[in-house]
């Protein structure tokens, strides 16, 4: 390619020759990010950084502080990871991506880990992070993918790619190794700067990294009742011999997909019956049950279900909702772009809460207050409300497992439940499918059903969802009692028959079109399930509706 061009840059016009690559362009504004950048964005279109420049247009460049790079990042780390495994241990020796914990991936290794072993990997993948080798894109035939990874004995990907209906797909190649990912890579091992692996046991370890909530690196912190969750349905997935999409999509071809639902949903419900049970084993000390979760896990209908079960054995639930104790609206905190921040646990008055509360077990009676969520005021109540001798409050909010509320209350006295929609589905041995997309494609199906809107308007709320969850919902986990996983084995079957169609209205000119694509994208690889055998009192009837429980 012969001249030159002019483009935007960063906001600033330069005149470049044609045909020159975002990596090249990328390396004259690298001194601007903290991290190495990882691609270039077009309009809403990020590119590799291989690709060359043939038009003039708007750059700018994206480090893994930018959501989809990171995402970029990550699946660029498996590679490395993948890699360095075979490098070192033989072309059999392979790791599987299991899921997220404490800002990490925990991994399986097909071979017994020790920590020397461990060590000697994370040496590995510096040294070839070092030595900057390429990682190319290839189009190839789907046959040739599919007998290249028969012969790499990965029977995952042999598995997904028979569902797939294209006749090419694009693969990555590092070194002799070629795999298969659902999003862009990086061009070079040497962006590969900031990683870390944490020894667990033998049978795995964490790959840490950076993520956009964290600055740098974020010491592993271990949560054990979320960790046992995990393994406890993951040895349920190996008992259905389902442990990644190829397998559900097998039971569904065949016509099994009804057994399948019938079975999650009776162990889901058993669960939550078994929480019931441990509250009543302790009633003579359990007064108040505290119930907190991410955005979209199913709360309202575990909460309904819980009382269910708790009268079953005689027990009389009543909920207090917190939101009933915000403070007035001149009194809100605002966050540091000037907006009310209704999520920080000053923008409830914990004093007339924790007095309430405090009052109510003493047997005095309270007038509650309401929220007057139009004027931004608290209503006083006019009637007293007695707590009688079989009732036992149910708290739910975002902040019902934080220590700092309900402080003069003994700890006895509280059951703390924390619930997630924990996915243990992969999509194949290196492609996970995270908790936090589970409940995205939960609330797009909710909020679309339910208030109207679009999915744009979705996912321009999920940020400051995420934001606020970080801050104050996953720090508490660990002072749970019990951890409650909400997620169905077979849901994101059923979702996608909802969400998909969505997810197509979203135009290439939207900010959120990446977003949505990654979303198709990775729905394509499983095979839609009919909602008829959904029961009424399935907690995914929370999100596609149907519900017994209003």
């Amino acid at each position: 390619m012969i001249g030159n061009i002019e483009v935007k840059v960063m906001g600033e016009k330069r005149v470049i020759p044609l045909g020159m690559t975002y990596q090249d362009l990328a390396n004259e504004f690298q001194d601007r990010f903290k991290y190495q950048i990882l691609l270039a964005k077009v309009g809403n279109e990020y590119r590799e950084l291989s690709q060359h420049i043939k038009k003039e247009e708007e750059i700018t460049f994206a480090d893994l502080k930018d959501s989809t790079a990171n995402k970029v990042y990550v699946n660029g780390l498996i590679l490395l990871l993948s890699y360095a495994v075979t490098s070192l241990f033989g072309r059999s020796s392979k790791v599987s991506v299991k899921y997220s914990i404490d800002k990490g991936i925990y991994i399986t290794p097909n071979f017994e880990l020790t920590e020397k072993k461990l060590e000697s990997l994370k040496d590995k993948m510096k040294e070839i992070a070092n030595n900057n080798l390429s990682i190319v894109r290839c189009n190839v035939l789907k046959s040739e993918a599919i007998e290249y990874f028969k012969l790499d004995k990965d029977m995952s990907k042999v598995n997904l790619l028979t569902y797939n209906t294209n006749n090419n797909l694009t693969l990555y190649k590092l070194g002799g190794t070629y795999d298969y990912f659902f999003s862009l890579m990086p061009t070079r091992t040497g962006v590969f700067t900031d990683f870390d692996l944490h020894w667990l046991s033998n049978k795995g370890f964490v790959l840490l990294f950076p993520t956009i909530y964290t600055d740098g690196i974020k010491p592993y912190e271990h949560h054990p009742k979320l960790f046992e969750v995990f393994s406890e349905y993951h040895k349920w997935a190996e008992i259905m011999k389902i442990g990644n999409v190829p397998d559900l999509n097998k039971v569904v071809s065949s016509g099994r997909a009804d057994d399948i639902i019938r079975i999650d949903e009776t162990l889901q419900s058993n669960r939550l019956l078994n929480i019931a049970r441990e509250i009543v084993n302790k009633k003579k000390d359990v007064k108040i049950i505290l119930i907190a979760g991410p955005s979209s896990s199913g709360k309202t209908t575990s909460c309904r279900k819980l009382s269910m079960y708790l009268r079953s054995f005689g027990l009389e639930p009543r909920e207090i909702s917190m939101d009933n104790y915000f403070v007035d609206r001149d009194k809100t905190p605002k966050d540091e772009n000037g907006e009310y921040d209704f999520e920080c646990l000053e923008a409830i008055n914990i004093e007339a809460f924790d007095r309430d509360v405090k009052d109510l077990l003493s047997g005095k009676g309270v007038k509650l207050p309401t929220y007057n969520f139009i004027t931004g005021q608290s209503e006083p109540g006019t009637e007293d409300t007695h707590l009688g001798e079989n009732e036992v409050l149910i708290i739910e909010g975002i902040h019902a497992l934080n220590d700092r509320i309900l402080t003069s209350i003994d700890r006895k006295n509280k059951f703390k439940i924390y619930l997630s929609p924990l996915t243990i589905l992969t999509i194949d041995i290196h492609n996970r499918i995270s908790t936090t997309d589970n409940r995205l494609l939960r609330r797009i199906v909710r909020d679309n059903r339910t208030r109207g809107y679009n999915v744009e308007n979705t996912l321009k709320a999920w940020k400051k969802v995420r934001l606020g969850e970080e801050k104050h919902i996953f720090p508490n986990q660990d002072a749970a009692d019990v951890v409650f996983n909400t997620a169905l084995i077979y849901e994101i079957g059923v979702l996608k028959t909802y969400v998909e169609p969505l997810l197509y209205s979203v135009p290439p000119t939207s900010p959120y079109y990446k977003d949505a694509t990654r979303l198709i994208n990775m729905l394509k690889t499983f095979l839609p399930i009919p909602s008829d055998a959904v029961p009424d009192d399935s907690l995914l009837r929370e999100f596609i509706g149907g519900s017994c429980f209003k």
